[in-house]
């Protein structure tokens, strides 16, 4: 009689504990794609995936990522359903810990009650349990005060779900959500205040993605703005290059670049479509840089500053342009599509932010490495074979070609950006 009972409550805790639906599990994959929770959950190459420890710089110092696997121990094995949530959504671990906003819990507030649990059934049922116990963060005084978090979180993350607007279409509401919660676009492309705080969380303030800083690069203006924005892109472009990382007007480089390769290119084709369809639908911020198409008769951009031998050294930096960038960006600007970038009209040369130019030229890189994209060609480094006038000079002269007008690159830019690089 005694067994009986054993297997009797055995049964009971056998039958309490059941396994999330397939379907839940995989669409909380899909959606930690959305959000790259692997990006910045994962130290690198050759570490398990959401065992935490990558190094995150801020203004205020290096912030670890935490372990996200479900390990009993080091990782989050143990949150129940609601802890999951408030730590996601508000920005509080088990125990109470304040998280720093590196973690883009104001984003992901608006994220709904379904996704929210539908990733909780993936990171416990799909997420291989890593033991490993990330570099612990220590931030100096009194950025260490993490309890004034609260305060900071009571004033800035104010979002709440996301409600659809009746005002607009099934696919605009689609994309704006996306975008606005488990897609943290504003976590790079919105500026910050003074607190370190996104000045918008959506398209009610021009200052909505209208571009920032985030370590040493400045990101792109994803407004209407016909320069440096998005203005002269079609939705069709912008969902290509979301899943490529290239287009007509621009290649996606530094750390666009490991977003397009680990979480862009693996969303559906509605979803690009309606974040796409989303951005387009912004108008412009911030006041843009402009551009203009200066036509031949063939209807083709032609060449300022280069076309003729006796005008060649007269404007400053066409003479390192003709040396070191004509070979592949050619002489008329515009590049070799797809696999190398046009300078004629691209957004990201026309940003009021010069700093991603000059650091893409001091360090070079390459484009992303997707499923339907090109093969992407590196471009070489530039730190030790030009000074910091010769690198301005050149910038200069290709953000006022071609039909470019945008500010003047001064030495002293460069400068900082070369020295700030060193200190990485």
């Amino acid at each position: 009689m005694r067994h009986c009972w054993i297997f009797y409550a055995v049964g009971l805790i056998a039958a309490s504990v059941q396994a999330a639906d397939p379907e839940m599990i995989a669409r909380g994959a899909y959606l930690a794609k959305v959000a790259d929770c692997e990006s910045c959950h994962t130290a690198g190459s050759g570490h398990a995936p959401f065992s935490g420890g990558l190094p995150i710089n801020s203004p205020f110092g290096v912030i670890y990522s935490t372990n996200i696997t479900p390990d009993p121990t080091t990782g989050i094995g143990q949150y129940s359903y609601e802890e999951f949530s408030r730590a996601v959504r508000e920005g509080v671990a088990k125990g109470g810990k304040r998280l720093y906003p590196a973690m883009p819990y104001p984003s992901f507030a608006a994220t709904q009650d379904r996704d929210i649990q539908a990733l909780y059934a993936y990171f416990m049922e799909g997420v291989k349990p890593v033991h490993h116990i990330p570099p612990q963060t220590e931030l100096p005084f009194p950025f260490n005060q993490r309890w004034t978090l609260r305060f900071w979180a009571m004033i800035f993350a104010t979002q709440k779900p996301y409600e659809p607007r009746a005002d607009r279409d099934e696919r605009w509401n689609r994309g704006a959500y996306l975008v606005q919660a488990l897609g943290h676009c504003g976590a790079c492309h919105t500026p910050r205040g003074l607190a370190y705080q996104e000045k918008a969380y959506s398209e009610w303030s021009p200052d909505y993605l209208s571009g920032s800083v985030i370590e040493n690069w400045s990101t792109a203006d994803l407004t209407g703005n016909p320069a440096s924005g998005l203005g002269r892109w079609s939705e069709a472009e912008i969902s290509t290059f979301l899943e490529t990382g290239h287009s007509r007007l621009g290649i996606a480089f530094g750390s666009m670049v490991t977003v397009i390769e680990n979480s862009l290119q693996h969303l559906l084709k509605e979803d690009l479509d309606a974040i796409a369809h989303y951005l387009k639908s912004l108008p412009a911020g911030r006041k843009g840089r402009s551009y203009y198409q200066p036509l031949t008769t063939q209807n083709e951009l032609i060449l300022t500053g280069l076309e003729t031998g006796v005008d060649k050294f007269e404007h400053p930096g066409a003479g390192v342009y003709a040396g070191f960038c004509a070979k592949c960006h050619e002489d008329n600007g515009m590049g070799r599509l797809p696999r190398i970038s046009r300078l004629s009209g691209n957004s990201m040369v026309l940003s009021e932010n010069p700093v991603s130019i000059i650091r893409q030229v001091l360090e070079g890189g390459k484009g992303p490495l997707t499923k339907k994209g090109p093969k992407p060609k590196k471009m070489p480094g530039f730190a030790k074979k030009l000074s910091d006038r010769e690198i301005a000079d050149v910038l200069t002269f290709v953000r006022n070609s071609w039909g470019n007008t945008a500010p003047p690159v001064i030495p002293r830019e460069v400068s900082i950006v070369r020295k700030e690089m060193l200190q990485e």
